[in-house]
């Protein structure tokens, strides 16, 4: 290991204890040492995602949550919902690293060729663990970044834009031709705006306020359709027959939306005309669930016939059933649009400390739209 690299390092970790409460602090741990073929990053630029805060903060009420200790070295606990406890049987009492991908400059390396050749190398990775100032990374969880860019542009290189990505592939490999998406002005909503407007494929966009609207028209959405609207269905189903969108991604997953989309989507076959079926509309309807913005159960009305499916849709299984080459492709086209259609923009940027510095839990626990924190683990 070179001299400069410690011995030992700091990282976030998560701990749910028997009684229900969750614990945040800081750690000092042995800094890993990097195998065959594996890279030794020093994180420098590490983001809070949506998919992160489930591991982080584990279903608890952040309302509750209290701080003690020095500021650099914060104990962090909050109740967690009786409700909530049953899911997470299986990690209480484990305290476990935190961060599903980040970006930073490459120290060390294993003996392999792929490895030694990302020494010096700002690379952005996926694979856990990246709210640490160190990780050893396997090379194909690494993504080099084009040569003087910094940590800050790629550390959301992976989730975002191979969630965007993913999402068009699926919708390719089972036979659809438009998507509908919920929580449309996010980050990822804004990305995927991008892929679609690109390749040419119509993307209804269901958003919750005119605000969100707004960023969605500003980068050329055109159809647009709001949940809180008292016209949502009959504009929703307009833009389904607009589109011919039969397949939803749903990122808010509780509550009535995800039967909403499918009920729509049927209105929207059967105006199109065919011979009536007493079994409903022959043509298949498809919601996939990849978030939980709404905790509650998630609820539908059985009035779309009997061509439909609800399930759930994840990007690391995903991925997993890509070949090599299609997997390089997307990560190639990550790369090429970095700075364009993956360009992800920070509102703040905190230290390990700072993350969990109460204000900034409660900022980030919201997932508000617009509002998107970087760790910057090298911070003092």
């Amino acid at each position: 290991m070179p001299d400069d690299v410690p011995a030992t390092m700091r990282q976030l970790r998560s701990l749910v204890t028997a009684d229900g409460t969750l614990e945040l602090s800081i750690a000092t741990v042995d800094t890993p040492t990097p195998g065959p073929d594996e890279v030794l990053v020093r994180v420098e630029a590490a983001p809070i995602n949506p998919s992160d805060l489930g591991l982080l903060l584990a279903a608890a009420d952040v309302r509750g949550a209290s701080a003690a200790g020095p500021a650099d070295d914060p104990l962090v606990t909050a109740p967690i919902p009786e409700q909530a406890m049953k899911g997470l049987a299986a990690r209480v009492g484990e305290s476990m690293s935190v961060g599903n991908e980040g970006a930073g400059t490459v120290v060390a390396a294993g003996a392999s060729d792929g490895a030694q050749a990302l020494i010096g190398r700002v690379v952005g990775f996926a694979g856990g663990a990246s709210y640490s100032e160190y990780r050893a990374v396997p090379t194909m969880l690494c993504t080099p970044l084009p040569e003087g860019t910094p940590a800050t542009k790629g550390a959301s290189c992976f989730v975002n834009p191979l969630t965007a990505l993913g999402m068009v592939e699926t919708m390719r490999r089972e036979g659809h031709t438009a998507l509908v998406h919920t929580a449309a002005a996010s980050n990822l909503g804004q990305m995927l705006n991008k892929v679609c407007l690109d390749d040419g494929i119509a993307l209804v966009n269901v958003v919750r306020r005119d605000e969100q609207a707004a960023i969605l028209r500003e980068i050329g959405a055109e159809h647009i359709v709001d949940s809180s609207s008292p016209t949502f269905t009959d504009d929703l189903t307009a833009a389904l027959v607009a589109t011919g969108a039969t397949l939803a991604f749903d990122a808010i997953g509780g509550g009535t939306l995800a039967g909403q989309i499918l009920s729509a989507m049927e209105t929207a076959a059967n105006s199109i005309g065919g011979e009536y079926s007493r079994y409903g509309s022959t043509v298949h309807k498809q919601v996939y669930i990849y978030g939980g913005l709404d905790r509650r159960p998630t609820e539908i009305t059985r009035d779309f016939g009997m061509a439909w499916g609800i399930g759930g849709w994840l990007l690391t299984p995903f991925l997993g059933t890509l070949g090599f080459e299609d997997l390089l492709r997307l990560r190639q086209r990550v790369v090429d649009e970095l700075e364009t259609t993956f360009a992800s923009h920070y509102t703040d940027e905190v230290s390990l400390a700072g993350a969990l510095d109460l204000t900034a839990m409660a900022t980030y626990a919201r997932q508000a739209t617009g509002q998107k924190f970087l760790i910057r683990p090298t911070l003092a």
